[in-house]
This record gives C-alpha cells, sequence and structure tokens, in this order.
C-alpha cells in the first residue's frame, strides 16, 4: 500500500499514512454494505430451498436467522482484518464469550435443540391429543422453545420442548382409531352369556363402534360381590368419548330391562352374643 502511494506521489510520511487508512476504510465499509447485501441473499435462498423442501415455516425461518447471523460475524471479522484491526485476539475472546453464552444458556439451548428435532421428526402435529411430560392436551403450536397444549379443561399448558423430547410421546390421533374399555360387574346370580349378548347387541347398534377389530366382551374376574366383565371396543379417534359414554349408560338401560343386576360391594358382619350358662368361654383360661 505504502509503495503504491509513492508511485502515485505522496511522499510525506503523515500523508502516505492518512491515505492508507482512507482507502482502507473505505474498503472495509464497501466489503460491509457488499457483505450485508451478499449474506441477506444467501440466508433468503437458503430459507426458499428450505420451504420447498416442505421444512417447517419455524425451524426454516430459525435456520435462516443462524445462517445471516454466521455470516455477518464472518464478514465482521473480515472487515476489522481489512482496516488492520488484529482478529487473533478477537476471534479468541468471541469463542470464550461464545462459551460462556452456552453455558449460562444450556438449559435453552436444549430447548432450542429438541424443538428442531421435534419440528424435523414430527412425532405430532397441532390438533393431535397427546401425552406429553405426563400432561394430557391438544396440541396448540410448536416453537423452539415451547410446545402449548391446550387441556381437555380448556387450560393452556407451556412444556419446555427439553421436557418433551426427554420424555415419552403418547400421540392419539397418529392411528386414527382408539380402544376404549368398560368394567361392569353383574350378580352371582344372573346369566353372564345373557348379559354378554345385550353388550354385543349394543355394540351392533352403535355405528361409531368399529366392527373391525371386533369389539368383545369377557369375563374378567370373580370378585367379592360381583361377576366382573371387561368391554372393549375400537372407535375412530373422534368418537371415543361419545361412543364410550353413550354405551356405558346404555348397558345399565339394558342391564335394567333384561333383569340383570349391578351389585354394589356388601360385607357380611356376624355379631355373637356371649355364651349361654354351661358353656365355657374359649378365651377363659382352662383350670
Amino acid at each position: 500500500m505504502t509503495d503504491l502511494l509513492e508511485r502515485l506521489g505522496v511522499e510525506h510520511a503523515m500523508s502516505v499514512l492518512i491515505v492508507s487508512y482512507a482507502i482502507r476504510i473505505g474498503l472495509a465499509l464497501l466489503l460491509l454494505v457488499v457483505g450485508f447485501w451478499l449474506a441477506a441473499r444467501i440466508a433468503n435462498f437458503g430459507r426458499r430451498a428450505l420451504e420447498r423442501a416442505r421444512v417447517d415455516l419455524t425451524l426454516a425461518l430459525f435456520l435462516r436467522n443462524l445462517i445471516y447471523g454466521v455470516l455477518l460475524a464472518l464478514l465482521f471479522i473480515n472487515v476489522l482484518g481489512t482496516v488492520g484491526v488484529p482478529t487473533t485476539s478477537f476471534i479468541a475472546a468471541l469463542g470464550a464469550a461464545g462459551l460462556a453464552i452456552g453455558l449460562a444458556l444450556n438449559s435453552s439451548l436444549s430447548n432450542i435443540a429438541w424443538g428442531v428435532l421435534l419440528i424435523l421428526f414430527r412425532p405430532f402435529r397441532v390438533g393431535d391429543f397427546v401425552s406429553l411430560g405426563g400432561i394430557d392436551g391438544t396440541v396448540e403450536s410448536v416453537n423452539l422453545m415451547h410446545t402449548y397444549l391446550i387441556t381437555p379443561d380448556n387450560r393452556q399448558a407451556v412444556v419446555p420442548n427439553a421436557k418433551v423430547g426427554g420424555d415419552a410421546i403418547i400421540n392419539y390421533n397418529v392411528r386414527g382409531t382408539r380402544r376404549f374399555e368398560l368394567k361392569v360387574g353383574i350378580g352371582y346370580g344372573d346369566n353372564i352369556g345373557k348379559a354378554m349378548q345385550v353388550v354385543q347387541d349394543l355394540f351392533a347398534a352403535d355405528p361409531r363402534i368399529l366392527k373391525d377389530p371386533a369389539p368383545g366382551v369377557w369375563t374378567e374376574a370373580l370378585g367379592d360381590s360381583s361377576v366382573n366383565l371387561v368391554i372393549r371396543g375400537w372407535t375412530a379417534t373422534t368418537d371415543m368419548w361419545e361412543a364410550q359414554t353413550t354405551l356405558l349408560r346404555r348397558i345399565k338401560e339394558g342391564f335394567d330391562e333384561a333383569g340383570i343386576t349391578i351389585p354394589y360391594p356388601q360385607s357380611e358382619i356376624r355379631l355373637v352374643g356371649p355364651p349361654s350358662e354351661g358353656e365355657r368361654n374359649p378365651l377363659q383360661p382352662m383350670r
């Protein structure tokens, strides 16, 4: 740079220094302007490519901003080098700062990492009824930090993505059908076959209960006060609650019409009176 200035006739040392820095600053500004434009173009191109690949919009925006930020960091380092600022120590300080920030934001970064994985692999979608981290609800939205659920009683649950990814995910919608189970007891004096036939007739009468897989009723156990039946059937996911509760009510009505009892728990209590005259009390020691 100095040789070039001397050839151009700039001989005074101070003038050479001023002109040299002016040219460097001009080049740095030009590099900065072109770099901003180019970084934005590359980042936007990456976002469009991700959208064409049908990557989730939230993830596409996050990756676009990440690419843009990395390119800007590289640009500023190059601009400082063009001006003449030593960049080695700057890069080392930047790395140390990044490490400190990463350690301080460990849980947040874990949420972001799991958010990216959840958006990429899609174990559930908006509108699915799921169980996440022990919380049941309908998925309202998913972002890079949290998953939002609406619970059956219309409360909003905000679940950190790290908790979602670190625990079991149960999706009740993904298969399209669900199985319900009811347990009903009948009296020991009632006809088990007749009770089962009542339930089978109710299966056939409700179109919401699927014929394949076939529903069924079985004898589960001989309880203390009743013969316990277990009733299982399959429905479409959206019909399960209505079909289950309707069937339970009709079972009660059908059993009443058929004369089948649904016993309640009973206990037999025997009262033992005092021993009669001449009868030894078993608790009295023998002489």
